[in-house]
């Protein structure tokens, strides 16, 4: 009998790229994080589009929503079945499975949000209920029941799996919308979203090309950016807001980006691209030039971090420091935001606080999450 079973978790994420479930089996041993397996369940057409209609204020209905709801939370269940299958492990196997859900809309607290909520969909009780593993989901409305943003979440995360007591540290996820994490080798995590990611490039060669996104920035590599344009990108009151501050699509989204495009002469589509792309890059190194003490390294996750042209634009944007992609640290970086949410699913059951205050605007640390259980043994 083994007496030193592995404490295995499944984390489960779609962001605001919404380009497919990332689903990861973690392993996760006090300090130990590894990546057991990994697999992209892809979204069904007919059900982005249902999601994206409920993206931004319009001709919303509880039905489109709770239809989305169910239809996602099966889509994330058949992600799990799919993992385990490519694994080669049961449900048994696996301690909890962490969803992070879809968010469909995200209104912080700000001056003009009197009522703040945060909402994302994929129903959990689908997810226990098909697969038999207790899950945790619905993590960012605890935070924000107790005065925080209810994101970024990941820096909790990114401080257990990436801390240096010898290095000031941060770590970069570029989603759809782009976050940071400053790990100082002694003294408080700050963190907070920068602003935009991949999801205004992705928006953009989607409408001018029809393609999911700009493989490796080579359409944008091909153009210079428009300093009119970028100059008035960066005008977006987002971007002078003092943190804790957190964003999504109902900031950065393609109807802005279209009123920001009459504000300036006619462009090619490729230099638009070219731009977007600088505004990704220079809102990202004007938020690291913000941090409070010198930068020793920098590490990419996420989607962003396979973009060759955006990585050389942040290289020569921040030429006095060292930029790598998380993989530097054991963890590749299209994973790290699942396995975020798998270890956020083992401190909520093991009754550990999952959020940082100084980060999301929390009154105090809190368990986050719901937990909906598997199948009675």
């Amino acid at each position: 009998m083994d007496n030193n079973p592995r404490e295995l978790y499944i984390g489960l994420m779609s962001g605001t790229s919404m380009d497919g479930i990332d689903s990861a089996i973690v392993e996760l041993e006090q300090n130990h994080i590894k990546l057991i397996a990994t697999y992209c369940h892809p979204i069904p057409k007919h059900l982005q589009q249902a999601i994206k209609s409920l993206f931004l204020p319009g001709d919303d209905n509880i039905d489109a929503l709770g239809s989305a709801d169910k239809q996602l939370g099966e889509s994330f269940a058949q992600s799990v079945v799919t993992l385990l299958e490519k694994a080669g492990l049961k449900a048994s196997d696996i301690t909890a499975i962490g969803s992070h859900g879809q968010t469909v809309r995200h209104r912080p607290p700000n001056t003009d949000t009197p009522h703040p909520f945060t909402l994302q969909i994929g129903d959990p009780n689908i997810i226990s209920a098909r697969t038999g593993i207790t899950t945790v989901a619905d993590f960012r409305r605890k935070d924000m029941a107790v005065g925080g943003q209810g994101a970024p979440l990941a820096p909790a995360f990114h401080q257990a799996a990436f801390h240096s007591n010898k290095q000031n540290r941060v770590i970069v996820n570029i989603g759809g919308i782009s976050n940071l994490t400053f790990l100082p080798s002694d003294g408080e995590v700050i963190g907070f979203d920068t602003g935009p990611g991949n999801r205004l490039l992705d928006d953009w060669i989607k409408q001018q090309q029809n393609k999911a996104f700009d493989d490796g920035g080579q359409w944008a590599s091909q153009y210079d950016s428009d300093e009119q344009l970028l100059k008035q990108l960066k005008t977006h009151p987002f971007l002078q807001r003092s943190i804790p501050k957190s964003t999504g699509r109902e900031e950065f989204n393609k109807n802005w980006l279209d009123q920001q495009l009459k504000r300036v002469g006619s462009l090619s589509p490729g230099c638009v691209q070219a731009t977007l792309l600088a505004f990704t890059a220079e809102t990202i190194a004007d938020a690291i030039n913000t941090l409070p003490v010198g930068i020793d390294e920098v590490f990419i996750c996420g989607g962003g971090a396979l973009n060759t042209t955006l990585m050389a634009s942040l290289g020569h944007l921040l030429q006095s420091v060292n930029i790598y992609s998380t993989a530097a640290l054991g963890l590749a970086p299209e994973w790290v935001e699942a396995a975020a949410f798998a270890w956020l699913a083992k401190q909520t059951l093991a009754g550990l606080a999952g959020n940082l205050p100084p980060v999301t605007g929390a009154e105090k640390l809190t368990i986050l999450g719901g937990i909906y259980p598997g199948f009675l043994s």
